[in-house]
């Protein structure tokens, strides 16, 4: 076909319609970034749109073609909207991890399928479809190194108050219940520093998230890298605050903790998932059990020096878990010098080992597909746990949540970092993470008891 013929592209980020409410708070949101990169590799002859269910519910909108990503918990919402496309014969195209990763499913509900990394097919997948010549299922391979342009920022949602930076791509760590490894593989793959430091340079906000699963790597080349981008975010003087996940051992690394602190880092979110060796065996969470329980505190006082808070991630649900592990697990956080934390209950993400696992022990619950998938949210129990009832674990769960995601508990976190980090800046944001979690798990139970709360949010949400 000519490329004379303008075509309409419509991207969507879909939301859950089992899970909203509280998380279109914009605190608790971020841009789609897959979908901005996608939008910037689409060549000028194609108009782009993007709806954005954080913000605005779906209505049909015209188009030639429509793309959408999403995660596991959102897969039931695309195929609800790929229906409606489908009925209007507008072909649609499902890529991102779970369409990866459950590709037989997705090519029941939408025309095209993308495995893997759209970046290295998206332009054949533009260019068969105006031929009239599109696959079913497209295999985009991994970039080496990973190179992609700056999301279409202008495409976003003007109201997000923090955006997201990719550095790199895949993970060596393989947890059992991690989908990145699975997705993305196990090397990773690093980006230019000077293409990152452009597109931090670009963001429309002060504040963003890294969102690697390391931002520092796993080799010294990696920690090198991090010292330079860091060095590079300062010499450019780009003022901008931002938070990184990272893995235990950057407590050991006093040069790259340094230069984080002077580029504006405020929070490190760090994978604990338990306080004791058994459930860190559980997952396979071989780093932590090498640098050892018994030395938490310590790790998280060498990164308090530097004036940067903790975001402790924690798993509830473990194999070795009892409902007073539960509790022990509470206390420990409540307890602890982390200043900020995700509960989350173990889920088993396709094609995950922990999945397959659960699978072949018969232990999976949720299993109705594609409708279950909704529930696999990290906020339910979707198998059966090996020392207590799912509806015990939960049980549990509700009073674990109810106190460590209260106002008391979080002024004294709030207290606590300010004294650790000596940072009034720090402690606000780790204060202000607390009441961003609390906003996602509690959501139902707020509108449970004010159905008219929904309607209140959107009011809101539009005048954040």
């Amino acid at each position: 076909m000519s490329k004379d013929k303008k075509y309409k592209l419509l991207l969507i980020n879909p939301v859950s319609r089992y899970k909203r409410g509280m998380g279109m708070l914009i605190s608790s949101t971020y841009p789609p970034v897959a979908l901005g990169i996608i939008a910037a590799l689409t060549p000028d002859h194609w108009d782009v749109k993007l709806i954005d269910e954080n913000f605005d519910d779906f209505v049909f909108t015209e188009a030639d073609l429509v793309a959408f990503t999403s995660f596991t918990a959102s897969a039931p919402r695309v195929y609800e909207i790929a229906a409606i496309y489908k009925q209007h014969n507008i072909k649609t195209v499902y890529g991102g991890v779970h369409a990866s990763l459950c590709p037989d499913e997705a090519t029941n509900y939408v025309d095209v399928v993308v495995k893997g990394e759209a970046e290295t097919i998206w332009a054949e997948i533009l260019s068969d479809f105006e031929n009239n010549n599109l696959k079913r299922v497209y295999d985009g391979t991994r970039c080496d190194p990973v190179k992609f342009p700056i999301p279409r920022y202008d495409l976003y949602n003007k109201k997000y108050k923090l955006h997201g930076i990719i550095t790199s791509r895949g993970c060596p760590m393989n947890c059992d219940f991690c989908s990145v490894s699975v997705f993305s593989g196990t090397k990773q793959r690093l980006r230019d520093v000077d293409d990152i430091l452009d597109e931090i340079e670009a963001l429309p906000t002060k504040f963003f998230i890294f969102f690697d699963d390391n931002i520092i790597g796993y080799s010294q080349h990696g920690k090198e890298r991090a010292i330079e981008l860091f060095k590079g975010m300062v010499k450019r003087r780009l003022k901008k605050q931002w938070i990184a996940q990272v893995s235990l051992h950057v407590a050991d690394e006093p040069e790259v903790l340094k230069w984080a602190a002077k580029s504006g880092c405020k929070i490190l979110l760090i994978g604990i998932e338990s306080e004791v060796s058994s459930g860190l065996k559980d997952v396979h969470k071989n780093l932590n059990l090498k640098i050892g329980v018994d030395n938490y505190k310590k790790s998280f006082k060498k990164i308090h020096k530097y004036g940067i808070s903790v975001l402790g991630t924690f798993i509830f649900g473990l194999d070795s878990d009892t409902p007073q592990m539960l509790s022990n697990r509470r206390d420990y956080i409540i307890k602890s010098s982390v200043d900020t934390y995700q509960a989350s209950i173990l889920t088993p993400l396709p094609e995950t080992p922990l999945y397959k696992k659960l699978e072949k022990e018969g232990r999976i619950t949720k299993t109705n597909y594609p409708d279950d998938w909704e529930y696999y949210n990290v906020l339910e129990p979707v198998f059966k746990p090996n020392n207590m009832s799912g509806e015990e674990m939960i049980n549990v769960m509700d009073d674990v949540w109810h106190s460590i995601y209260n106002r008391r508990t979080a002024r004294k976190k709030f207290i606590r970092t300010f004294i650790n980090t000596k940072s009034l800046v720090t402690a606000i944001w780790a204060y202000s993470s607390i009441y961003s979690y609390y906003n996602i798990v509690f959501e139902r139970e707020i509108l449970a008891k004010n159905p008219k709360y929904y309607k209140w949010l959107k009011k809101y949400s539009k005048k954040e």
